[in-house]
């Protein structure tokens, strides 16, 4: 398991390479996202490559040997840490692949292509195309995961360092979770700084991956996936991500495909956001009241991942 002083190496580690993205309070708006609590976003929207993975991607870079980055690069992706990883690929100037699966959103197979990765498109889901990277991987090159490495997981952790120390008065994090990885970096650090802290995740009810294997005990595979949010559809998690958030996460709300897409237009509309589903899912979990804050409760809502998908519902 990861530790705190992980997360704030890799703060330093990256903190040439990434954006200090902004907080502000959800507020006013016409559809209050909660009726008691104070709701303030992080919009790691902002951030380098346009999601939080920039900054799993670079640590996990800024870790490795010379040499093991010269042999290549490869992930497997649902849309954002492909891009971060192609991102990182760039700056290193080394080979990069990442595959994706074909549901991925045209946008993001583009930002891929355009930082110079070889985009390869394999299977349904994320984890069919990564069978094929790690196929890849065993000759030889370098692979990223994208949520169950101990780098990856410390750079995403580096968020909520950011946050408690801009909002140090925030009762309750929410945070979408896709493999774990986020609320993994993000669990670790912020119970170091705030141990009162409540950590609330969000997943489709179409891929509740960490949501069952909480309420089993265990890690879950599920037996298929419904939601059509590639960036949320892991199969299953891990063994590290399970762990921490066993330990960690309060509780996992699951919210509809809809709602999220309902969400983006809210951020969109309302504040000017551009949020991509994954990105607005938290958000989401407040507009359905799958998790209503308490009364004077500060809830501290990242906006993971930037995208154009509310921008048309204007």
């Amino acid at each position: 398991m990861i530790s705190i002083a992980d997360v704030q190496a890799a703060a330093q580690r990256i903190g040439d390479a990434i954006r200090r993205t902004p907080m502000m309070r959800a507020a006013p708006t016409t559809v209050p996202l909660s009726a008691a609590g104070d709701i303030i976003l992080k919009l790691e929207c902002l951030q380098v490559t346009g999601s939080f993975k920039a900054r799993g991607a670079l640590n996990k870079l800024r870790s490795l040997a010379p040499a093991d980055v010269a042999k290549g690069i490869v992930t497997a992706s649902g849309g954002n840490h492909g891009i971060a990883v192609a991102y990182a690929g760039r700056v290193a100037k080394t080979p990069t692949t990442v595959f994706v699966p074909s549901g991925v959103a045209p946008a993001k197979a583009a930002r891929i292509r355009s930082y110079g990765a070889d985009l390869r498109v394999e299977g349904a889901f994320w984890d069919e195309a990564n069978r094929r990277a790690l196929e890849m991987a065993a000759r030889g090159v370098t692979y990223f995961h994208p949520f169950a490495d101990p780098y990856v997981i410390a750079g995403q952790g580096t968020v909520a360092l950011e946050m408690l120390a801009d909002a140090p008065d925030l009762d309750t994090l929410m945070v979408a979770i896709g493999g774990g990885g986020l609320i993994s970096g993000m669990s670790v650090a912020a119970k170091a700084i705030k141990p009162g802290v409540r950590i609330i995740g969000v997943e489709p009810f179409g891929a509740a991956t960490m949501h069952d294997s909480l309420a089993a005990g265990r890690v879950v595979e599920l037996a298929q996936i419904t939601t059509k949010v590639p960036t949320l559809a892991a199969r299953k998690t891990e063994a590290v991500n399970f762990e921490i958030a066993r330990r960690f996460v309060e509780q996992v709300v699951l919210i509809e495909d809809a709602a999220m897409q309902a969400a983006c237009e809210f951020l969109w509309k309302e504040m000017g956001i551009a949020a991509d589903p994954s990105g607005a899912a938290a958000v989401a979990a407040l507009l359905v009241g799958a998790y209503k804050p308490g009364p004077g409760e500060r809830v501290g809502v990242l906006v993971c991942g930037a995208g154009a998908d509310g921008t048309a519902a204007v």
